[in-house]
């Protein structure tokens, strides 16, 4: 059977070939996938070891977090309670609520895809592990900075949610805020570097044969998980950029007074603030669609339309960002399509809990500790939902917006959505990692405590919130009948709290930790590739897949992979490599050459946070010296990147041949860049949306842009950068020496527009003048923050040029400049007519 691309499915036929196991070749594997030892910690990129590092790190925010939650309930178990004073208790709240959700809840699942996708995808590795470690390295040495802010007084105590004009200047005089503005957008751009990686590896680091159809349900969570971080973190990280300008700088972007608008920011957060309980969410319903199969020893109940449920839920939840904003003002017309897309979202939500009850149903279930986790999730999810879609309603949420209610139905949402999935996995998966697996005895005593607690601690909250308690109050009077209610709660969140204490002298107990060898094994009887026999390497052989649940379709297929039967039974280079397979089918494409252990991705780490920590502190000398030497760190680190090897094709096994170099589209390279590109498109789109905006909302202050028609020699050059990139490419094809010189003209170019740009801008408007202003120059600054970023990519490329590692007729590095080059001239392009274009 021949495919619609050529490839001949019949070749997977061939397998199993081999009656013996070389040792030699398995040695080889070891010695290419070594463990590090000593300092090579530091340096480690195997996702392994980083993904244990990512969930260790984020379960301990959890922690953290946690016990901050516990501080303010012993504040409110009584009226009139002095455990914290009025200041500290809102930077507590504040640091409860952002670590749960920036630096545990994202982080969790993302580490979680990045142990777990390559065993489940039968990869060596996901496709840029460098990138993998650089952002766990920034997640980390950012987040532990950003949670110490609150032992020396200057954690952020605006909410969450930092809405201005509270975390104005004029409200807010001190550095509390900048760190919550600068911590957050930096570790968000940590997510969104996880989120490429995953996208790219679910698309392309497939085992041959795995089609979508075929694809583990957590692949396809997690992918559409990446896809929604892709679309909505860019609105936060330019919220966040917005406020900190304006804070730095006096530019009025949310100032009423001066053309502003604090909505603008309640718009811009909330874009990327409801789609975020949905990102949190998605992951754990995959590892429930693949924990419940397995505990209940039957294949899932419903595949495709679960499939079909994940994507629908990622396509409406941007549809319902406004339901957090009913108590605004919105216009009825407005109001009533986020109340109905609020309640449309719960429908997909749906078909996958009763997809799960069905799997039970179908099944013979065990009570095992993942099962009853599981099942717990289930019951405290739907319980969740059903408050949400009662807040869904405007009248009703007018009621009980920024009350208690809403407190209890977002932990029971998170609570049961995310918290209760995750311990089912911890408990279903480290066998994976460990030598051994964790006590069923306890792990039965854990449920109970974390199921009861959960619940007394927040089925009152309903009550209070009905009775009036509003959020965010540090303490409250006696008589208001919210006494008993309190200490409730208190008790069911010290009753939680003792569940998860056992868990963590469990592990201490149990967790014996072995990414290579010596696992506990797969004693839960599952189906899926990731309980194939691994090591750093992953699978010994890389398997043909038939089918969803192969260990369980074909028995043998554990020995066949272990025995090298399979693809890339040896290195075919002498090199870390992985196979890159078509994003439909599965099909081999090329052999990707991985990068090893390096120290420059963590270099690059600690001087990306020195450099958003100094700049909080107003260390402006540190931190440009921090810039400049992370821009080096990460221009070495990709020197050792896109490099060829002296084989053009090899034998990947059954007599298969596939390249070791390719470039275009079908190479994961570019599918990085076009993703990148989206962010920043994404960027841009939000940045034109809060232009219009305050067009639309602050007419009175607006000023007559420039004329349209003089922007015709800025577009009609920022349309020749856009034909150069284009023109490089095709002459690199072609082969011509001089190929480089075009993209990098163009990088030349881009900032002599944008300085023309600004000079007819400032003959009009003045950025700190107006909300109109700061807005324009918004615009104009994050055009020149590509542009900067394009010179840099140019001289990085004329440098590979000289050195001779830009081989002509093809390079990736020159594809991916000229791809960024291009996008640079067409934002600017739309940057300059839109802004005339508005208002004129």
């Amino acid at each position: 059977m021949k495919s619609e691309t050529g490839f001949d499915h019949a070749l997977f036929d061939r397998f199993p070939t081999k009656d013996e196991r070389p040792e030699a070749e398995e040695e080889e594997l070891k010695r290419i996938w070594c463990a590090p030892k000593g300092w090579e910690y530091l340096t480690v990129v195997n996702n392994n070891y980083v993904g244990i590092y990512y969930l260790g790190t984020a379960f301990l925010f959890f922690l953290l977090a946690g016990v901050l939650g516990l501080l303010m309930r012993v504040q409110l178990a009584a009226p009139l309670m002095h455990v914290l004073p009025q200041a500290t208790y809102n930077q507590v709240f504040t640091m409860h609520g952002t670590v749960m959700m920036f630096l545990f809840a994202v982080p969790m699942v993302e580490a979680a895809g990045v142990l777990l996708l390559p065993q489940m995808l039968a990869a060596r590795d996901l496709p840029f592990p460098r990138l993998s470690a650089y952002a766990f390295w920034a997640y980390a040495v950012g987040g532990l900075a950003f949670f110490g802010s609150l032992f020396i007084g200057l954690a952020p105590d605006g909410g969450w949610f930092m809405y201005p004009p509270l975390t104005s200047k004029a409200f807010s005089p001190g550095i509390n805020t900048d760190f919550w503005l600068l911590g957050i957008g930096f570790i968000e751009i940590s997510a969104i570097a996880g989120a490429i990686e995953i996208i790219v590896g679910v698309l392309r680091h497939r085992a041959p044969g795995m089609s979508l159809d075929k694809m583990p349900i957590f692949a396809w969570a997690m992918l559409v998980f990446a896809v929604m971080i892709v679309i909505a973190f860019p609105s936060v990280i330019l919220a966040t950029l917005l406020l900190e300008i304006e804070r730095a700088f006096n530019w009025p972007f949310f100032d009423a007074t001066r053309g502003g608008d604090p909505l603008l920011w309640q718009h811009l957060f909330w874009f990327f603030g409801h789609p975020e309980v949905y990102i949190i969410f998605l992951p754990a319903a995959g590892m429930m669609s693949m924990i419940i199969p397995t505990v209940a020893r039957a294949e899932l109940v419903g595949y495709r339309l679960i499939v079909l449920a994940m994507v629908a839920t990622g396509f409406i939840s941007f549809g319902v960002w406004a339901h957090h904003m009913f108590a605004t003002g919105l216009p009825p017309m407005t109001a009533g399509f986020f109340s109905a897309a609020s309640m449309a979202v719960s429908l997909p939500a749906g078909i996958q809990v009763f997809s799960w009850i069905a799997t039970f149903a179908v099944g013979k279930p065990r009570f095992n500790t993942p099962g009853l986790f599981a099942m717990g999730s289930v019951v405290i999810f739907v319980s969740g939902g059903l408050t949400g879609v009662m807040v869904a309603l405007v009248p009703f949420d007018w009621q009980v917006h920024d009350t208690y209610f809403i407190v209890a139905h977002l932990h029971y949402v998170l609570i049961g959505g995310m918290v209760f999935p995750l311990f089912a996995a911890m408990y279903y998966w480290i066998p994976m990692v460990s030598r051994r697996p964790l006590s069923e005895r306890w792990g039965r005593w854990i449920f109970g405590l974390m199921f009861a607690g959960m619940n007394i601690a927040f089925m009152p909250m309903h009550l209070s919130g009905l009775m009036g308690m509003p959020r965010r109050v540090y303490t409250y009077l006696p008589g208001s009948g919210w006494d008993v209610l309190n200490l409730v709660s208190t008790l069911g969140a010290f009753m939680l709290a003792a569940g998860v204490l056992l868990f963590l002298i469990d592990m201490a107990r149990n967790f014996r930790l072995a990414p290579d060898d010596g696992e506990a094994g797969n004693v839960f009887g599952a189906g899926t590739l990731e309980w194939l026999p691994t090591a750093l390497y992953s699978t010994r052989s890389i398997p043909v897949v038939r089918s969803r649940e192969p260990l369980w379709d074909d028995p043998s297929i554990s020995d066949n992979v272990e025995q090298g039967r399979y693809f890339l039974p040896r290195s075919a280079t002498g090199r870390r490599e992985t196979i890159v397979t078509s994003p439909l089918l599965a099909e081999p494409q090329y052999l990707q050459i991985m990068p090893g252990p390096s120290f420059w991705p963590f270099a690059a780490a600690l001087l990306t946070a020195g450099f958003f920590l100094a700049l909080t502190v107003q260390a402006y000398l540190f931190a440009g010296v921090s810039a400049v030497l992370g821009v080096l760190a990460v221009i070495r680190w990709l020197s050792e990147t896109d490099i060829r090897v002296p084989e053009r094709e090899v034998d990947i096994g059954a007599g298969i041949r596939v390249p070791t170099y390719a470039t275009g589209p079908q190479t994961h390279g570019w599918w990085a860049m076009t993703i990148l590109l989206i962010v920043l498109g994404m960027i841009f789109a939000m940045a034109l949306f809060g232009l219009a905006f305050l067009w639309s909302n602050q007419p009175s202050f607006w000023t007559k842009p420039p004329a349209l028609s003089g922007a015709v020699p800025l577009a009609l050059g920022y349309v020749a950068i856009v034909i150069a990139a284009g023109a490089t490419r095709l002459l690199h094809r072609r082969g011509a020496v001089w190929a480089v010189v075009p993209v990098i003209a163009a990088a030349a170019l881009a900032p002599v527009l944008l300085w023309l740009d600004i000079g007819v801008w400032l003959k009009t408007l003045a950025p700190d003048a107006s909300g109109q202003g700061a807005a324009v120059y918004a615009l104009l600054t994050l055009q020149g923050m590509i542009v900067g970023i394009a010179a840099l990519m140019a001289l990085y490329l004329g440098w590979r040029k000289m050195r001779g590692l830009i081989v002509d007729g093809a390079s990736n590095t020159l594809d991916l400049v000229c791809m960024f080059t291009a996008y640079v001239g067409a934002q600017g392009l739309v940057a300059t007519l839109f802004a005339r274009a508005i208002g004129a």
